[in-house]
């Protein structure tokens, strides 16, 4: 069983988280989120990924490499120009010749893939599409289906008295590879706008998969603290930590000196040193190889890899990303640090 990812988007809603690094990158709970959504499918069996690329693509083929490290067989296409969701899924062809997942980067779920997948044969679709129901879905696209669980109209962010459906677009889908022949090449094509619609034209089956209840589109910093807010607080489980049973999880090569108070619950990563009479959590991720110097102060905190917090530093609800040294007299609250904005801050200091 295969699956394409679609990673080349530039994370636009989500800068400057995305300034450096591709939104596919972004940590969650210290590992990249692509990482755990691989994470989630090599659980039903799914070894063989495609990853379409656009956006710094050198930072994510660094990383995963070929798979081998991560028990996968990863491969990548790399779009010379964006073709859109659908443009980039027939980019990827020549991979698939039996029945494949797609899904959109940006996404943590609990979808079951097996049962997605059976629940995809026995619809005998050519589409399968994951839904997850939203209050308010005029800023989603919306898909109504019938009494047999098949789409029969896509609409796209409808104005609130047009609502007829609170069931949208999770991003996850099944696809048969006949499919594919039925996308234009070579250029932008919108698999929500284009592609399913001219498959109902077409009178072809895409049956609506409802077995998700969690579901978050990582798309802006609010929505990336919620995630974490949410595996905190266990409403989204990762399979390597519980925090309704575990209240602190560190890695390898952590010190914490003695004076050292931790309010749980606290992620911490390999390789780092919290240092005498600093006090972390509640709801703090701290990345790898991070100081946190004598006396400081964090709460409801998202630090990346690489991060000094120099003695004194205080920070709540802050996101600091990878390779910040934040100054002891930092007295922040709903900030966001990277190493080019605390650059730019001393400099108007000066």
């Amino acid at each position: 069983m295969k699956a394409l990812f679609l990673v080349g988007g530039l994370g636009t809603r989500l800068r400057p988280l995305t300034d450096r690094t591709p939104k596919p990158m972004v940590p969650v709970m210290g590992r990249p989120l692509l990482e755990r959504n691989m994470e989630a499918l090599k659980q039903h069996g799914i070894d063989e990924i495609v990853l379409s690329t656009c956006y710094r693509p050198e930072v994510i083929e660094q990383y995963f490499g070929d798979g081998s490290d991560f028990g996968l067989k990863i491969d990548y296409v790399c779009e010379e120009f964006p073709l859109g969701t659908g443009g980039a899924i027939k980019n990827c062809e020549k991979y698939f010749d039996d029945t494949f997942f797609v899904f959109n980067a940006d996404i943590l779920s609990n979808i079951n893939f097996s049962e997605m997948l059976r629940y995809h044969k026995r619809k005998k679709a050519d589409v399968t599409i994951a839904v997850t129901r939203v209050e308010n879905p005029s800023a989603y696209g919306v898909i109504e289906y019938d009494a047999d669980g098949y789409a029969y109209l896509f609409k796209e962010k409808p104005a609130p008295h047009e609502v007829v459906s609170h069931f949208i677009n999770a991003g996850a889908y099944l696809f048969e590879p006949s499919v594919l022949r039925r996308i234009p090449a070579g250029r932008p094509v919108s698999v929500e706008r284009e592609v399913f619609p001219n498959l109902l034209e077409q009178a072809r089956k895409i049956a609506v998969y409802k077995g998700c209840n969690y579901w978050l589109d990582i798309g802006t910093p609010e929505k990336y603290i919620q995630a974490h807010k949410d595996i905190f607080e266990g409403q989204l489980h990762l399979p390597e930590m519980n925090f309704h049973e575990r209240a602190v999880y560190s890695g390898p090569g952590t010190h914490i000196s003695g004076t050292a108070v931790l309010r749980g619950p606290v992620y911490l990563g390999r390789n780092v040193r919290i240092e005498a009479g600093a006090t972390v959590g509640p709801h703090v991720v701290i990345g790898d190889n991070s100081l946190i110097g004598k006396k400081c102060k964090i709460a409801n905190s998202i630090l990346w890899n690489d991060v000094v917090l120099e003695d004194g530093a205080n920070l709540s609800e802050c996101i600091v990303t990878d390779a910040s040294i934040v100054d002891g007299t930092s007295r922040m609250k709903h900030v966001i640090y990277t190493p080019e904005m605390i650059k730019a801050a001393k400099h108007l200091a000066i």
